[in-house]
């Protein structure tokens, strides 16, 4: 027993014994390069194609622990291509990265290491959501069309990216003259994250499925938001004034705005938590933003 513990120690020292400030550098360099390329395509659905990777690799190393051999085989072929497969599934954002690192984003990427920001504090997010449900009873009682997404795990910035930029606290007022309808940036959609007005004037997906035919463009660009991340879409009918909500691709319609402020709150806003678990889900957010 004592021996077998000697042994041990007696590799850790001869791992550490040739272990140099090269094997360091090293070390720390593959770790920037791979948390910048996180901090990139972080925002993008190829974040969700990464993870369905990790996936089946965990999967093919239970196979192959198993020896589940025409499994195996299926995998392997699988993971032996791995390099195109990625070049085909990850294209356009493999374009992005070298485009952002040629752009400045390598430092800026570097610099959020360093100073990660501050954690949306729940007071800011409350009032967002007041102010949207203020602005949608406002715009549902003069039939203005609007539609408005909260941003939450999954990040989207691909849709981001398709609209004009603000970075703008939440107010009933600036929704409402974005969503005017002879504002430049009301066709769109506005974007929410942690409480601030993101970006408007963006381009939802639609959804693919089947849909009422007393559903409009608004309806099904939220649907099919929601199809592809767990944001929360709002949505005010041009046609009816109706408020509708969206979640994981089921629409609820015609809402009043009491039930919109109850289900954004139940959404977004913590309750009955302690000062710990509040101050962990902060530093999770950090880390995610």
């Amino acid at each position: 027993m004592f021996d077998n513990i000697t042994e041990y120690f007696n590799k850790i020292i001869s791992v550490f014994s040739t272990f140099s400030i090269s094997d360091f550098l090293d070390i720390v360099l593959v770790a920037v390069i791979i948390y910048i390329c996180m901090r990139i395509i972080r925002e993008t659905r190829a974040m969700q194609l990464l993870k369905g990777l990790v996936f089946l690799l965990v999967i093919y190393g239970i196979v192959t622990l198993l020896g589940m051999d025409a499994s195996s085989i299926i995998f392997k072929s699988i993971f032996s291509n791995i390099l195109i497969i990625a070049v085909i599934l990850f294209g356009p954002e493999i374009r992005s990265i070298l485009e952002q690192v040629g752009l400045g984003a390598t430092t800026r990427s570097i610099k959020t290491i360093i100073h990660p920001g501050v954690a949306v504090e729940i007071a800011e997010m409350s009032e967002a959501i007041e102010a949207v449900c203020k602005a949608c009873s406002d715009m549902s009682d003069q039939k203005i069309g609007a539609l408005i997404c909260f941003e939450k795990d999954t990040l989207i910035g691909d849709v981001v990216q398709t609209g004009t930029e603000l970075n703008a606290k939440v107010s009933r007022q600036l929704i409402e003259n974005i969503f005017f309808p002879k504002s430049p940036l009301h066709d769109g959609a506005m974007v929410i994250r942690d409480g601030k007005v993101l970006a408007a004037g963006c381009i939802l997906p639609l959804t693919k499925k089947t849909v009422s035919s007393a559903l409009g463009t608004r309806h099904r660009a939220g649907i099919g938001l929601t199809e592809q991340s767990d944001a929360i879409v709002v949505i005010v009918s041009e046609e009816t004034g109706a408020i509708s909500v969206v979640k994981n691709g089921v629409l609820d319609r015609d809402i009043s705005d009491g039930d919109l402020r109850d289900i954004l709150n139940s959404e977004f806003i913590l309750s009955g938590t302690s000062s710990d678990d509040k101050i962990i889900t902060r530093l999770v957010r950090r880390v995610k933003k």
